[in-house]
């Protein structure tokens, strides 16, 4: 159907690409391929959306140690840039001819004085197939203090030669189009990992796990834009095929479809990425700091029989079988005269506002029934931060002489809402183990089918542009045909929506930060 108008183009309007040679096999190139005509290759250029970055060849060739400093079997440093041969042939025996990706061992010199520094280990990868894209050259060397500072130095005599700035070798992979902004996002967050299932999702997003259905689906909506300038530019004189709307409307629906499918994932990837913010609240004296004692295994916060001890939020890093876990400490909730204790009934109540999971406990000596052993009466206070996301703790249930009626449980669920009631004692440790296992089944069942998602959302700017781009579909789907001009527009503005996820364009104020989080030597 379309073979007739893409031959009309091509024929009526044939002009040279406005891209150079050398960025053909550019993966940020949009290109169409079932459109190689040149009427479209306006579309797919940096003057109309910016998909291009052309790297700017730096001067200097950057050094940096790429190992964490300090005392070390061996430290690593990393060499980059137009020069960075000179390392080999001013500093070892090895000639400009060395071969790639083969280790060497040899001793190592001042470029200038011809002092021995140390002997170890040299390669060198050359561009662009290099993480950076330039010649790369590394030194394996002693880890000792003195031997890195050395070396260090005997780089830095070298002309043309400087330390790299914070993540300047992630920089100069992203301006050489060796890594997109994802997948340095990702290798920023495989960093600072310090659970498996961040491992695991940063590992996927730096190998590209975004960026390749990101990618393709903004190069649909630039094939359903193509054809939608045709249209608009050659639609009444050439008398064009009303089809190629209605496949373009098509495309279009199923286009938001998929993207709205990916937003529906109970921000699953950002909870792991960031971490489960885990709220402790209840009364005072119920066993709160006793509790967060006994999941972080050490004297985190202060334990005493006064009530109000706890002020401020106390806050533990855990491991919770994978799922990183910030838990906060709170203050006891109820009415004071005490301006600093209510200033952190306060604080405890903007924390729990924030919760992904609030864990309320209640001292079992001190819930009160109704007479007659009735319902269990909760302090008004209490009972309106505990809904359907809340993990009730019955604790203290040492201070019983016998087991705990499980109708009080019962009652407790009924009476306040709370997603599930356990009894523990933070004394003894009773109950605590079956309240995890409980609460990372619950973790699992919640957020493993959104994690089993190959395309995980893991940043607020990622779901921000990607609703950004749903919005800009709608608009373009609700125009009427005779508006099919702003309707090009809207297609424009989806289609750089998604270019701001993979950094194709507007993300130099994003790149400022991101690099700064990587150290020197990376």
């Amino acid at each position: 159907m379309l073979k007739p108008l893409f031959a009309h183009l091509r024929r009526q309007h044939a002009r040279p690409r406005l891209w150079t040679r050398q960025h053909a096999n550019s993966r940020c190139c949009c290109s169409i391929p079932a459109v190689t005509g040149a009427p479209f290759a306006r579309w797919t250029t940096t003057a109309s959306l910016n998909t291009l970055r052309t790297p700017r060849p730096p001067i200097d060739t950057i050094y940096a140690l790429s190992t964490s400093p300090g005392k070390a079997g061996v430290a690593v440093l990393r060499v980059s840039g137009p020069d960075a041969k000179k390392t080999l042939t001013q500093m070892t025996s090895l000639t400009s001819s060395v071969d790639a990706r083969r280790a060497y061992f040899r001793r190592i010199h001042h470029p200038s004085s011809g002092h021995l520094l140390d002997k170890g280990i040299v390669l060198f990868f050359p561009g662009p197939n290099s993480f950076t894209g330039e010649d790369i050259v590394e030194l394996h060397i002693h880890g000792g203090n003195a031997v890195v500072k050395s070396v260090l130095g005997a780089l830095g005599a070298i002309d043309h030669f400087r330390m790299a700035e914070p993540g300047e070798f992630a920089k100069r992979a992203f301006d050489n189009d060796k890594l997109d902004l994802t997948e340095l996002e990702g290798l920023a967050d495989l960093l600072n990992a310090e659970t498996e299932m961040q491992q695991r999702l940063a590992l996927r997003q730096a190998e590209g796990g975004l960026r390749i259905p990101f990618d393709a689906w903004r190069q649909d909506i630039i094939r359903c834009m193509a054809l939608t300038e045709a249209v608009i530019d050659f639609g009444e004189d050439e008398n064009i095929e009303d089809d190629v709307l209605l496949d373009v409307n098509s495309k279009v629906r199923e286009l938001r479809m998929t993207i709205m499918q990916h937003l529906d994932d109970q921000h699953a990837g950002e909870i792991v990425r960031n971490g489960l913010q885990v709220a402790i609240v209840g009364p005072p004296n119920a066993g709160k700091s006793s509790f967060l004692n006994r999941l972080a295994k050490r004297e985190a916060a202060i334990v005493s029989d006064i009530p109000g001890t706890t002020r401020d939020i106390v806050e533990v890093k855990m491991d919770l079988q994978g799922y990183p876990v910030m838990v906060s400490d709170t203050a006891g909730l109820r009415e004071s005269e005490d301006r600093i204790e209510m200033e952190g009934v306060k604080r405890a109540q903007a924390r729990v506002a924030v919760a992904d999971i609030k864990i309320c406990l209640l001292a079992l000596p001190s819930l009160v029934r109704d007479a007659g052993g009735g319902a269990v009466r909760v302090d008004p206070m209490i009972r309106k931060i505990i809904d359907d996301d809340t993990y009730l703790l019955v604790n203290k249930v040492d201070a019983s002489q016998g087991a705990v009626d499980d109708t009080l449980l019962r009652q407790l669920q009924t009476a306040t809402g709370a997603k599930r009631v356990w009894a523990i004692s933070c004394a003894t440790g009773q109950g605590i183990d079956v309240f995890l296992a409980g609460l990372v089944k619950d973790l699992e069942t919640k957020l493993q089918p959104c994690l089993a998602n190959p395309i995980l959302i893991t940043q607020a700017r990622h779901r921000q542009h990607l609703e950004h781009c749903v919005a800009c579909l709608d608009t373009y789907l609700e125009m009427p045909e005779d508006e099919i001009v702003l309707g090009a527009e809207e297609l424009r503005q989806a289609a750089n929506a998604l270019g701001r996820i993979t950094g194709r364009i507007d993300v130099e104020d994003i790149l400022d930060a991101l690099f700064s989080q990587f150290c020197i030597g990376k």
